[in-house]
């Protein structure tokens, strides 16, 4: 059985279909990478799988270890380990980081625990202690545990913060919605680089992006997805995701926006 099966489905927002019969399976541990060209439905999709609620599913079903999640709100969604690291973050003020990731780290313990092997932390300075590791993984500075969610981070900083979450909270299968734009070669390292880790735990991931290049240092990828008005059109091993960056998509019948 797998970790998630999308069938056939359909979504739009404000009357207007943007996915149109998609069909998706990834089995935990995998690493599956989504291609296209702009206003494909990527993080149409992305955002439908966390139950955002300015999307409305018309047809389809998406399935976590065989059960319909369709029901359920997105904290239910995460409980059963389902993670989002947006392409756009908000800024929260007044939200304290560290308080945050505390929180929530706490929250997946109670769901989680049992088919995970997870740290408990007693002390909020042993959980301090193990962000701190991870700030570490992703290039940025200690001081970001003292600091509201997001507020005064730049673009950069925020994708790093998007995906360092993603390690502390150890999910078992992450959605990652560009996490490469806005970020120079020596970040796309460091943010694969901590992506890596997480592949190390035997998490599925699930990668939207338009190009290769973070894909490269990624220690596995099991299949790339070309998404197309819609829906899901090819599929093929790392070797796609180069040829695209060659060819583009016009021969594959798509004219890029």
């Amino acid at each position: 059985m797998s970790f998630l099966e999308v069938r056939d489905l359909h979504a739009s927002i404000d009357e207007k279909e943007i996915l149109t019969g998609l069909n998706l399976s990834l089995n935990k541990g995998e690493v599956h990478a989504i291609m296209g060209p702009n206003g494909s439905g990527k993080s149409t999709f992305a955002n439908v799988l966390l139950g955002h609620p300015k999307y409305s599913l018309t047809s389809g079903n998406i399935l976590v270890k065989g059960e319909s999640i369709l029901n359920l709100t997105t904290d239910e969604r995460a409980k059963k380990g389902l993670f989002l690291a947006f392409q756009y973050p908000t800024e929260i003020s007044g939200v304290g980081y560290s308080h945050f990731l505390r929180n929530a780290y706490n929250t997946l313990n109670k769901s989680l625990g049992q088919e995970q092997e997870r740290e408990v932390f007693l002390t909020v300075r042993e959980f301090h202690d193990y962000v701190k590791r991870n700030l570490e993984a992703v290039g940025l500075d200690p001081s970001f545990l003292s600091r509201y969610l997001n507020e005064g981070f730049s673009g950069g900083e925020k994708k790093r913060s998007e995906v360092m979450q993603m390690l502390v909270l150890r999910p078992n299968l992450a959605i990652l919605d560009e996490p490469d734009s806005g970020l120079d070669i020596d970040a796309v390292k460091a943010v694969a680089e901590a992506i890596n880790k997480l592949i190390e735990t035997g998490a599925g991931l699930l990668v939207i992006t338009h190009y290769a290049r973070i894909l490269r240092y990624l220690s596995k990828i099991d299949y790339i997805h070309v998404m197309a008005k819609g829906k899901i059109i090819k599929s093929g091993n790392r070797e796609l995701s180069e040829e695209l960056e060659v060819k583009g998509y016009n021969w594959l019948g798509l004219e890029e926006k």
